[in-house]
């Protein structure tokens, strides 16, 4: 029996096949953190899927907010995709390197502004390089294109929302970042945050939902929930490091039908670097 997939993510294979679809359109949205030691220009650079375009998460994003890659304007956000070629009805599959890292940032942000049918690729561009598959230094010139916003703003949770969960308990805390520095163990990367996580949260690193760069089956994924504590029959507010990883829970979740879910931009660069907000360590 076949393990039941994502209805958001494509394989390789698919991908490949449409690779002259003028209907599907492919974004690069490789990013890392410095201890990776990658520079995603340079990759994209030295060689990209045929016809991929570059999504750079520095800087479609709202520069003035203090934080790392807090969500654009939607006027700002359909004007970056428009210079990309990127229509809110176009088909659009969206990459990273090493596979289900940055890409569902991306997915989940193109979906939150009201782009329809948006899939992440399963293997990432390493996945696709060691397979041997196409690739160019080709840079494409597309098209400008009309992204029309239809901003879901559900999709997110302010820093006073968030707040008032933690002291409420009134959705469940998912935060993606390592388990590490979820108990407070390890320091964050980021000079001047305190460690340890928001209390009432669970730890679901988001490297436990893949393996070798693809997302896990829907069972696995609905097990790896259930073990870190979380109840898909409630709603859900996912966190990490600075709302990256936590799209990644995002996927797993909306993968399995789950509905009442948001995503808390700030995360741990901004709840962890004030003074004001309670903190705890330890695995609880």
């Amino acid at each position: 029996m076949t393990e039941q997939k994502s209805a958001f993510v494509v394989s390789a294979d698919w991908l490949e096949q449409r690779l002259n679809d003028p209907s599907v359109k492919i974004l690069d949205a490789a990013w890392y953190l410095p201890a990776q030691k990658r520079d995603p220009k340079a990759e994209y650079a030295a060689g990209h899927i045929p016809g991929a375009v570059f999504y750079d998460q520095d800087a479609i994003a709202d520069l003035t907010s203090g934080l790392p890659h807090t969500i654009p304007s939607p006027q700002s956000f359909a004007e970056s995709l428009g210079k990309l070629g990127i229509s809110e009805t176009d088909t659009i599959v969206v990459y990273d390197g090493p596979g289900i890292f940055t890409a569902p940032r991306v997915w989940w942000l193109l979906r939150t502004m009201g782009a329809q049918s948006v899939f992440v690729l399963d293997g990432g561009i390493d996945g696709w390089k060691a397979e041997r598959r196409p690739v160019t230094t080709d840079v494409p010139q597309p098209a400008p294109a009309t992204f029309h916003p239809k901003f879901n703003a559900e999709a997110v949770t302010s820093f006073a929302q968030m707040r008032d969960i933690v002291a409420t308990g009134s959705r469940q805390i998912a935060d993606a970042r390592g388990a590490a520095r979820f108990t407070g163990e390890e320091a964050e990367p980021r000079a001047g945050m305190r460690s340890g996580h928001m209390p009432g949260a669970r730890s679901l690193p988001s490297g436990v939902f893949s393996t070798g760069g693809k997302l896990k089956s829907l069972d696995a994924l609905r097990e790896t929930i259930k073990a870190a504590g979380i109840d898909l029959d409630k709603p859900v507010v996912t966190s990490c490091g600075s709302g990256v990883t936590a799209a990644i829970i995002m996927l797993a979740l909306q993968s399995l039908g789950h509905t009442d879910n948001t995503l808390y931009d700030g995360s741990w660069s901004e709840w962890g670097s004030r003074a004001d907000t309670p903190v705890v360590t330890g695995k609880e």
